[in-house]
């Protein structure tokens, strides 16, 4: 029972963190804007991301596909902190470094349910959803 309701809370971490950018991301917020023409892939980039992330959101939730979410979105946070490190600095226009700790706790909570669902990879790598 800890595990499960555990595995739940980090899923919820996980996911009310990528959807709550959904919103900057899809709207054409200035600081999501700034970052992926920062990056030369605006807009396609910024709302492409944001698909993946609403999909990845998604998966996460529905206990058959968390696996597969968790890994979509743990690629999209690794793009994220490393467009951070080489183009974009930690911080964003005075952000105080908070998108990149999103980032990074999204990231830790992707990698936690990995790891709780690694007997689910080999039927993955098979497609076996």
């Amino acid at each position: 029972m800890k595990n499960t309701l555990f595995i739940w809370v980090v899923k919820l971490i996980a996911v009310i963190i990528l959807v709550q950018t959904l919103f900057f991301k899809f709207t054409g917020a200035e600081e999501s804007v700034y970052i992926f023409s920062k990056l030369g892939i605006e807009p396609f980039g910024r709302i492409g991301s944001g698909v993946v992330e609403l999909i990845a959101s998604v998966l996460i939730l529905m206990p058959r596909t968390t696996l597969l979410g968790a890994l979509l979105a743990m690629g999209t946070m690794m793009g994220a902190l490393f467009s951070h490190i080489f183009v974009l600095g930690i911080e964003v226009q005075n952000d105080g470094g908070t998108l990149f700790t999103l980032a990074i706790i999204t990231l830790v909570c992707c990698l936690i349910l990995i790891y709780n669902q690694k007997s689910k990879l080999p039927d993955l790598l098979q497609l076996k959803l």
